[in-house]
């Protein structure tokens, strides 16, 4: 089968190789349908900063069809559509006893401890999978993952009614915050990036406003309020930096980028203007609230994705993607026929 394994920093390859093995007790044998590269996929390449294991299929949000189950198996059948948990989780240290499997002490994630959903055939273990509709085209069941990491985000912020909100970066993660604050949300929805293409079709799809990032901009937006609520998920220091002086007194900023660097930070700055900063990483318990929403978003995500490609064009793709060269958010390896 083809797949596409990670050996090292700046080193991805398509290759022909065999289909996985038989399956141990608890797991499941998946045809994968469609499987999306995520930015954490684009900065462990760039990096090899989660490298553990080489060479390893790369891919934590896929969908497929369950083709065999392993012994100990229940509550699924041959034929299910489904998609996967990117949490590698151990069960059993204090976070995962206390449902925060987000932060498991020992958390790994899947494509990296183990191989992912960039190859024609995949195996994972069943508690990792949630069933979707049968209808729903694999390309947006597969953005479920990124969208419970979104709806994650967007629930830690826990924005009070009629608050105006920025969103930063309208990559994948971004542009579906958006896309959950415009339905989930009641307040003014903001949103900024430096891809005018990318904001323009947020903003298009979620009804937001696209500012830039000053002051002036931000007033002129909002009129006669104030901005006291942002999620940043461009990791990017100099943003972040910015963000944190334009919030009015008592709010927040959601962080849920990837950052590169580190920022040079007065706590007097948090605790005098009482603002609150909030860690968002990967998600809780949303993928199957995730999944229950896609029938509803099916239409705006197909909008937002920015091209369907087959696994041997990966290694390009990385290539456009790290370049910029996108104007969607999202960049779809599809399977079979597509």
């Amino acid at each position: 089968m083809k797949a596409a394994r990670l050996y090292a920093a700046g080193d991805i390859r398509v290759e022909e190789i065999d289909r996985p093995g038989p399956l141990e007790a608890g797991w499941v044998r998946l045809r994968v349908t469609a499987a999306g590269i995520c930015g954490s996929d684009l900065h462990n390449f760039r990096t090899g900063q989660w490298i553990s294991r080489s060479p390893s299929i790369a891919g934590h949000e896929f969908a497929g069809v369950v083709t065999e189950l392993g012994e100990g198996v229940f509550g699924f059948s041959v034929g299910d559509t489904v998609v996967a948990d990117s949490r590698f989780w151990c069960g059993q240290c204090p976070a995962c006893l206390s449902g925060r499997q987000n932060v498991c002490v020992n958390l790994g994630f899947v494509g990296e401890v183990c191989d992912g959903g960039f190859a024609e055939e995949t195996v994972i273990p069943a508690r990792l999978l949630v069933k979707h509709e049968p209808w729903l085209e694999p390309s947006v069941a597969a953005m479920a993952e990124p969208l419970a990491v979104a709806l994650h985000a967007v629930r830690k912020q826990a924005l009070p009614s009629g608050e105006p909100v920025l969103m930063v970066g309208c990559g994948p993660i971004g542009g579906l915050a958006a896309l959950l604050l415009s339905r989930l949300h009641d307040g003014p929805l903001l949103v900024a990036d430096r891809n005018i293409s990318r904001a323009a079709l947020v903003a298009e799809v979620t009804g937001a406003v696209i500012v830039d990032l000053d002051k002036g901009a931000i007033s002129a937006a909002l009129g006669a309020g104030v901005l006291r609520h942002v999620l940043d998920a461009t990791g990017n220091i100099a943003v972040v930096k910015t963000v944190l002086d334009l919030l009015g007194g008592g709010g927040s900023l959601a962080l849920v980028g990837i950052t590169h660097g580190r920022i040079d930070l007065d706590p007097n700055e948090l605790v005098e203007r009482e603002i609150a900063l909030l860690g968002c990483h990967a998600f809780k318990d949303e993928l199957p609230d995730a999944v229950a929403m896609l029938p509803d978003l099916a239409e705006a995500l197909t909008r937002l994705i920015d091209r369907e490609i087959g696994v041997e064009d990966v290694p390009s793709a990385y290539a456009w993607l790290l370049g910029g060269e996108v104007t969607g958010l999202k960049t779809i390896i599809r399977f079979g026929d597509r």
